[in-house]
């Protein structure tokens, strides 16, 4: 599983970035994908997820705390 670092995170609009450690690349996130059942995620939050492939591009999905 990958893990990264939510770089940004907006509340109104429930999406949000997180930034992959082995890479840098930033990939979309959607708050129905925080797995605990939040809408919202602190940036600097560390998570561990998978990948979503969604409309021709990789996102984030069911971001959880590192194992």
């Amino acid at each position: 599983m990958p893990l990264g670092v939510v770089v940004a995170f907006d509340e109104h609009a429930g999406l949000g970035r997180v930034r992959r450690d082995d890479d840098g690349v930033e990939l979309l996130f959607h708050c129905v994908e925080i797995a605990d059942g939040s809408r919202s995620i602190a940036v600097g939050t560390p998570v561990e997820f998978d990948l979503l492939r969604k409309f021709g591009r990789d996102e984030a999905a069911r971001l959880r705390p590192p194992p």
